[in-house]
């Protein structure tokens, strides 16, 4: 019993400092692309006290895990004024793939961890379970529904015209998003699951890692 509750500690806490991680990364590639915004309010720190956001890392995930027996959450977006970017679509693009990105490469290092460490019964489960949702972090996040960050990156392939009619919808996707989410997991459909899990099962194999 003990060394579940060690266990799933550890992941909860590795799988947060990802998601710190992911969002330090659009912090970092938007201070390097000219946008100083998240420097100044100091965003490009790994403490997770500058990160959390109570409503959605907090309450969130507690509301939606007793009401719907899921969890979904999201840390405190990093403040970005893409007119301080060279190129608006271009840079608000590379500045939000940094994201996913940063989840992909921890995947890709807890994997290393796991082929050196696979004997170590401990070990290897951390690191299945950190690789899986690192990728699922990822690839949910490549989805290009605003406010996601795959919607900017779909972005940079629009016409400005059709860009600020996407960015627009990103006002109201976030309750959308949540609203599909809670209602099709009610019903018994899981949509998003559909859609990534074979995606991180072919990832995850690629690395050698089973699930």
């Amino acid at each position: 019993m003990i060394e579940r509750i060690v266990l799933n500690g550890t992941i909860v806490l590795l799988v947060f400092y990802s998601i710190i991680i992911h969002e330090v990364s659009h912090a970092w590639a938007a201070n390097w692309l000219g946008d100083d915004t998240a420097q100044r309010q100091r965003r490009l720190s790994l403490n997770p006290l500058r990160h959390v956001d109570i409503f959605g890392t907090v309450i969130l995930p507690l509301l939606l895990y007793f009401s719907a027996g899921f969890v979904f959450g999201y840390a405190k977006p990093v403040p970005i004024n893409p007119y301080n970017f060279r190129d608006f679509k271009r840079d608000s693009g590379i500045t939000a793939i940094a994201g996913p990105l940063s989840n992909i490469l921890i995947a890709v290092v807890f994997a290393l961890i796991y082929h050196l460490t696979q004997t170590n019964l401990y070990m290897a489960a951390v690191c299945t379970y950190v690789i899986f949702l690192n990728l699922l972090l990822a690839l949910f996040n490549l989805i290009p529904i605003p406010p996601l960050d795959g919607s900017k990156v779909l972005g940079m392939f629009l016409s400005d015209t059709a860009y600020y009619r996407w960015t627009l919808q990103e006002r109201k996707g976030m309750f959308i998003l949540i609203a599909v989410l809670i209602g099709s997991n009610l019903v018994g459909l899981n949509p998003v699951g559909h859609l990534l899990m074979p995606i991180v099962r072919f990832c995850m194999n690629l690395l050698g890692v089973g699930l």
